[in-house]
C-alpha cells in the first residue's frame, strides 16, 4: 500500500496559486492519503464516527462481486456527501453528441485538420465537440471521441461522466484538473484518465487549450499483458502518478454538471464538491508522460504490428480481443533490414481514429497535423501517402534511422466509429484527403512474354 499525507489542506479560490503538486506512484495501486493528518480512519471503511465529523462514502468502479484483481473502489472521507445538491435538469449543449446509433458510417477515408480555440469565451465543458462514436453508453459499450477547446477556466462549475471513463490527450496548452481525489497537472506528451462518475474541474495554465478525449463506455482502461515480451517494457507501472488528497472547503453558488445517458444535465450546489479530504483505494483518476514509454520493435526485418506501441486497453468479453486500444507512435529508432519501414498499406477489421500532438507522423508526407485527426473505419484501405512511399522506397536500410520530434496517438476500436453530422460538415474535413493515394504510380513490370 502507498500512502502520502499533504500538511495542509488547500483552501480559498481557484484562482490561487496552488502548491506543487505531490503524486503517488503506480497503476492500480491501493493507495492511501490524507490532506489532515489523521482525517484517514485506521481498521475499518465506514466507523460510527469518522475523524472531523466527515461522511465516509464508497465510490464504486465495477461491480461489487468483480474478482479481486479486476474490482476498482475507493473510500472517501468528504465534509458533504456527493448527493447533497439540488435537482438535476436538462442542459443544452451544441457540441456534445451522446448517441450514435441514428447515424450511418462511410467507408470513405476521413481526415480533419485542427479544430480553432473558438474566439468567445469557452471553458473545457462549453468547448467540447463530438467526432464520433460507437456503441451505447447504457450498455457499457463502445465509445465516443471528442476534441476539447477552451479560452477560460471552469471555476464555480463541475462536471461528471456517468456514460464512461474519461481519457484526456493534450495537444495544445496545459490543464490543472482538480478532482475529487486532488489535482493533476498535465500538458502535451501527457495523458490524464478519469474513472467514470469522478467530479472535477479543469483550469487553464496557458490561457487556451486543445486536445482529444476518448470516452471509454466500457471496461476500465487497463495495463496490456506483456507476454513473450517479458516482464518490462512499454507502459511501465511505476510511471504513472496518482495525485494525493487535497481538499476545497468553499460555499457559493455553484454549478453541478452531469453527463448521463447521452445528455448532459445540470443542477444547482452550494459548496465545492471537491471537499475530500482523505480517501484510499485503487479508482482513481491518475496521469503518465508518454515519453516514457519503452518502445519496442524489430531489430531484424519487417514493421512490427501496432499492438507492439499499446499503452492501454480496455478488454471486451472476446479474449484476446479489445473492446478499445490506446496506441502511440513515438520518438524510436528504425533498424530493420530490407524492409519498408513506414507502416504497410492495410485493411483492419477495427476501426481506427488517428490524432497527432506534435511533430510530422512518419507515415503522412503532409496534410496530417498537430491537433487534427484521420479516421478509417472497418476494411477502408489505407497507408502512407505517394511522397513518404517514394521517400521509403529509396532509402538504404543498411543505417538505422532515428525518428524524433514526433508523436501520434491513435484510439482503436473493434466496432465501427460514426462520425456526428457536425463533424462531417466542419469546414477542417478535407474533402480531398484521398488524393494523397492518387499519385501512387503502377509499378508492376511483368516478364518479357507473359501472358496477361
Amino acid at each position: 500500500m502507498c500512502c502520502a499525507s499533504a500538511s495542509t489542506a488547500a483552501r480559498g479560490s481557484a484562482a490561487e496559486t496552488p502548491p506543487p503538486l505531490e503524486y503517488m506512484s503506480g497503476f492500480g495501486n491501493q493507495f492511501a492519503t490524507e490532506a489532515l493528518r489523521g482525517a484517514l480512519p485506521q481498521g475499518r471503511n465506514s466507523p460510527q464516527r469518522c475523524p472531523y465529523g466527515l461522511y465516509a462514502e464508497q465510490f464504486s468502479g465495477t461491480a461489487f462481486t468483480a474478482p479481486r484483481h479486476a474490482s476498482r473502489r475507493s473510500w472517501l472521507y468528504r465534509i458533504r456527501p456527493a448527493a447533497l445538491h439540488g435537482a438535476f435538469r436538462p442542459l443544452a449543449h451544441t457540441g456534445l453528441v451522446g448517441r450514435f446509433t441514428e447515424f450511418s458510417a462511410s467507408p470513405d477515408p476521413l481526415r480533419w485538420s485542427a479544430p480553432p480555440v473558438p474566439e468567445t469565451a469557452v471553458d473545457f465543458l462549453d468547448g467540447l465537440l463530438t467526432v464520433g462514436g460507437t456503441g451505447a453508453s447504457d450498455a457499457h459499450t463502445g465509445c465516443a471521441i471528442h476534441w476539447y477547446r477552451a479560452n477560460r477556466s471552469m471555476r464555480d462549475r463541475f462536471f461528471y461522466d456517468a456514460d464512461g471513463e474519461l481519457l484526456l490527450v493534450p495537444e495544445l496548452g496545459r490543464l490543472r484538473v482538480a478532482s475529487e481525489f486532488g489535482r493533476i497537472e498535465a500538458g502535451p506528451q501527457d495523458i490524464v484518465v478519469l474513472p467514470r462518475g469522478v467530479r472535477f474541474r479543469v483550469e487553464l495554465l496557458d490561457g487556451e487549450a486543445r486536445g482529444y478525449i476518448c470516452e471509454n463506455f466500457g471496461a476500465p482502461l487497463k495495463l496490456p499483458d506483456l507476454g513473450p515480451i517479458g516482464a518490462n517494457g512499454l507502459a511501465n507501472p511505476r510511471d504513472f502518478a496518482t495525485p494525493v488528497a487535497w481538499y476545497e472547503d468553499r460555499e457559493a453558488p455553484m454549478e453541478l454538471v452531469a453527463k448521463f445517458d447521452g445528455g448532459l444535465w445540470s443542477a444547482s450546489i452550494d459548496h465545492s464538491p471537491l471537499d475530500v479530504v482523505a480517501w484510499h483505494g485503487n479508482n482513481a483518476p491518475y496521469k503518465y508522460d508518454l515519453r516514457r514509454f519503452n518502445t519496442l520493435g524489430s531489430v531484424s526485418y519487417d514493421h512490427p504490428d501496432p499492438s507492439i506501441f499499446l499503452v492501454l486497453h480496455s478488454p471486451s468479453d472476446a479474449p484476446g480481443v479489445d473492446a478499445l486500444d490506446f496506441v502511440i507512435f513515438p520518438p524510436r529508432w528504425q533498424v530493420a533490414e530490407d524492409t519498408f519501414r513506414p507502416p504497410w498499406f492495410h485493411r483492419n477489421i477495427a476501426s481506427e481514429f488517428m490524432g497527432l500532438i506534435h511533430g510530422r507522423y512518419e507515415a503522412k508526407a503532409v496534410g496530417f497535423e498537430p491537433g487534427g485527426a484521420s479516421l478509417h473505419n472497418c476494411m477502408t484501405g489505407h497507408g502512407p501517402d505517394a511522397a513518404t512511399v517514394a521517400r521509403a522506397s529509396a532509402a538504404d536500410t543498411r543505417l538505422p534511422q532515428r525518428i524524433e520530434a514526433t508523436l501520434a496517438f491513435m484510439f482503436e476500436t473493434r466496432t465501427l466509429i460514426r462520425p456526428t453530422p457536425q463533424a462531417l460538415a466542419l469546414p477542417q474535413l478535407q474533402r480531398d484527403y484521398a488524393r494523397c493515394w492518387l499519385e501512387l504510380a503502377r509499378q508492376f513490370v511483368p516478364p518479357s512474354g507473359a501472358q496477361t
